[in-house]
Formats: structure tokens, sequence, C-alpha cells
């Protein structure tokens, strides 16, 4: 029988990669001791300068993390398709927004001289509308059927892949969420127009791949199947998962984004009317 029609067991193993395992063993054992030293810090204020829910943000982006690179979804993804975009879709979006929002400015405050000194030196780099480029520039150029092939079969490159899916996902959800003010902030309609950018993009592949006539991807046509799902039917499911995906996280981070400012204006009114009575007995 044809490896085409041919069925296999599926893999559930645990990749268990050593290199994962201990780069979240540093992350976490560095943000827990931050965490702590905040809590236990003089100011007043303290718990709310570090909320345990930030904790709760950071271990869900680690958890993620594990799941997505060395739980059985990191071998299933070898076998599916539909499988390899969740781990990407986390990889991009889930344990980057989580990590983001672990953080405050009192928590990122040894650091953050450091990075505005380096959103100064990078220029370009640092701005908003680069961050959408490469967001979309990674996703797309990881779906170029050769260069997903390549990834598939070779374990170095695999490894870059998933690396710059989270560089990528860090760079783009930074702008959005950072707790920081950053010199080219995204105001107003911003982060609109910055999101609606890249759904554009990426919801016009996603569509792409579930609508395509064919199997895109050689090492998917040519594997055994898993579950009896066919390599057309497997692609549709993937492309169906990357557009949905990204309808749901960014109507979900539009909701939040609106919540906060109105929060902060809110804020600044407060601060207005506090002030505007000093200001008037000083005059």
């Amino acid at each position: 029988m044809s490896l085409r029609f041919s069925r296999m067991t599926p893999d559930l193993s645990w990749t268990l990669d050593p290199g994962v395992l201990v780069s979240v063993a540093i992350v976490g054992g560095a943000y827990l001791a931050r965490w702590r030293q905040v809590r236990k810090g003089p100011s007043p204020r303290r718990r709310s300068e570090a909320p345990a829910w930030r904790l709760w943000c950071l271990l869900a982006s680690l958890l993620a993390a594990v799941i997505a690179l060395v739980s059985p979804l990191d071998a299933l993804a070898d076998q599916l398709f539909f499988m390899h975009m969740v781990q990407h879709m986390l990889l991009l979006d889930l344990v980057p927004i989580l990590a983001i929002l672990s953080l405050t400015k009192v928590i990122l405050r040894p650091i953050t001289r450091a990075l505005r000194d380096l959103e100064g030196r990078v220029g370009v780099l640092a701005h908003p509308a680069f961050a959408v480029v490469a967001y979309v520039a990674v996703i797309w150029g990881w779906h170029v059927p050769a260069a997903y092939d390549l990834a598939l079969r070779h374990p170095l490159v695999h490894v870059l892949e998933h690396v710059s899916f989270l560089a990528a996902g860090s760079l783009y959800w930074w702008h959005l969420l950072s707790p920081i003010r950053a010199r080219l902030r995204l105001d107003g309609m911003g982060p609109v127009i910055y999101m609606a950018s890249t759904k554009l993009f990426v919801g016009a592949l996603g569509m792409g791949l579930a609508f395509a006539p064919s199997a895109l991807y050689p090492y998917y046509v040519h594997h055994a199947r898993v579950w009896g799902i066919s390599a057309d039917d497997d692609q549709s499911i993937a492309g169906l998962i990357m557009a949905v995906e990204q309808s749901l996280v960014m109507g979900t981070a539009l909701v939040v984004l609106f919540v906060r400012a109105l929060g902060e204006s809110e804020r600044e009114q407060l601060r207005r009317e506090r002030y505007q009575p000093e200001a008037r007995e000083i005059a």
C-alpha cells in the first residue's frame, strides 16, 4: 500500500529536550526571585506591584512552552500538520503574551534602563512597523513548502524555526502589552491598525491553506497518516486553526487594550481633578 494512504499508531512520546527544560527552569527561577524581592520590598504597595496573578501568568507561559516543545504535541507535530500549527500558535502568541503580562514596571526596574538604551541603539528595529513585518514574514516564510519541509527534516533548522517564532511573537506583543512606555508608543487607533494589518496577512495565509485544492507539503503527503486523517484534510484543519486563532487572539487583545485605555483615561482625569483645586489656590 502507498505510504500516502497507510496508517500508523501516533507517537505520543515526550521529547524532554534538556535545553528547553533548563531554559524554562532558569527563566522561572529568575522571575520568581525578582517577584518575591518586590513583594518583600519597603514599598507599602508591594503586593500591588507584584500581584499573584502576574506570577501565574509567567507559570502559564512556561507551561505553554513546555507543552509546545517537549510534550507529545512536539512528537505529533512531526506527524500531523494541524498539530504543528498548534505548536506554532503557542510559540508565536500564547507564550509571549503570558510572559509579557507577568511583568510590571517595578518587576522590570533592574533592566528598564538597559531596555530603553537598547531601543535607542537598534533604531528602526524598535519601530512597531518592523514588528508587524517581522511577525508576518516569519509566519509566511516558514510556511513556504520548501522551508517548512526543510525544518521538519533537519533538527537544527527546526530549532531556528522555533526561536524565530518566539522572537517575532515577543517583539510583536511587546509593543502592545509592555508595562514600560516606549519611545514609539501605539496610541489612539494605533493598536487597531497594528493588529488589523497583521490579521489581514496572516488570516489570508490561513484561509489559503484551508481551501487549497491539494496538499502543499511533501513531507506530510508522503508521511504515514495518523488517525486516518488525509493530508488534504490535515492541511485544511491547520489553515482553519491559524485563521480562527488569529481572530480570537486579536479580538481578545483589542478588548483588553480598550479596557486598559479606559482605565488610564479615568486615572488621568482623576489626577487632573486632584491638582486643579491646588492650582487655583496657588493662583
